[in-house]
């Protein structure tokens, strides 16, 4: 089996997940390294830190397990996102509503990030709050443009919804986030 050159510039998605499909796993390794911080983050903003590391477990588990029937290895992110999303309302739909616990975000927070200022600190939590007083919906969609930086296309391909749709959700999710801000005393 060979093995991928980290010497090497970086291999593109499509190249990583075809050597996958004949067997290498250091190339799902790759992937996994590439994308495994982007997938917690997006896991962790719709769902919070109540099992992450399982929620994370979950969706590379369907990616190795589906990569048979990717159709367009070019798309895989925008696939892997979908995964993500689709782990996220699994999660949501088993629990039901269900707060993060405050104490847990500042101690991940703290593991990632060395010495965050406190203000830093309180304005990540007041995101997270805000995050979860919005709908799932909304949130979703504020999630993966505004804080994944993904465009408009791409979430409503992920989120199997018309990009007409992206637009008015992310415009009433920033108006709540707003309001939500405004009430805690955010100067904006």
């Amino acid at each position: 089996m060979p093995e991928v050159d980290t010497s090497a510039p970086q291999q593109s998605d499509s190249y990583l997940v075809e050597q996958c499909l004949q067997g290498n796993q250091d190339c799902f390794r790759e992937l996994y390294q590439r994308y495994q911080q982007r997938v917690r983050y997006s896991l962790y903003r719709l769902c919070g830190a109540s099992l992450l590391d399982d929620l994370v477990q979950e969706v590379f588990l369907r990616v190795w397990k589906g990569l048979p029937h990717l159709r367009q290895a070019a798309q895989f992110s925008t696939w892997l996102y979908r995964i993500t999303w689709n782990v996220a309302s699994d999660r949501r739909r088993q629990l039901g509503q269900q707060r993060c616990q405050e104490a847990k975000l500042i101690g991940d927070r703290a593991k990632l990030f060395p010495a965050p200022d406190l203000m830093h600190l309180h304005y990540l939590d007041l995101v997270q709050r805000g995050l979860q007083q919005i709908k799932l919906e909304h949130r979703a969609v504020l999630v993966l443009h505004d804080l994944e930086e993904l465009p408009q296309k791409e979430v409503a391909q992920i989120l199997g919804i018309p990009v007409g749709t992206v637009k008015s959700r992310l415009f009433h999710a920033r108006a709540a986030m707003r309001q939500f801000l405004e009430a805690q005393e955010v100067e904006l």
